[in-house]
């Protein structure tokens, strides 16, 4: 799954992209590892790439973006096609934590 932002770091435009991977080990538990993009280059995260769910990945990454000064909007959210429609869903019920006050 991929998700792109315009937005800002330290006071300067530019696109972030984040990328999600999901790997179902089984049927009862999941795996997703987590990128973020300034543009074309990769940000090294806080904690782990791998996470056991969808909600601490997006946590991370807000972590990440608050302590670095990045600010996306919202608005400009665009979905990158061949995304799975659960991935979707279970994204679009996740974001929230991306935009914690």
């Amino acid at each position: 799954m991929e998700v792109q932002y315009q937005g800002k770091q330290k006071g300067k435009s530019t696109k972030f992209t984040i990328k999600i991977i999901n790997n179902n080990i089984s049927r009862t538990s999941s795996n997703y590892q987590v990128a973020l993009y300034v543009g074309d280059n990769k940000l090294p995260l806080f904690k782990s790439a791998i996470h056991k769910s969808l909600s601490n990945c997006l946590k991370e990454i807000y972590l990440f973006r608050k302590h670095n000064h990045i600010d996306f909007v919202t608005s400009s959210e665009k979905v990158v096609p061949k995304l799975a429609p659960y991935d979707l869903v279970l994204y679009n019920y996740n974001k929230k934590v991306l935009f914690m006050a």
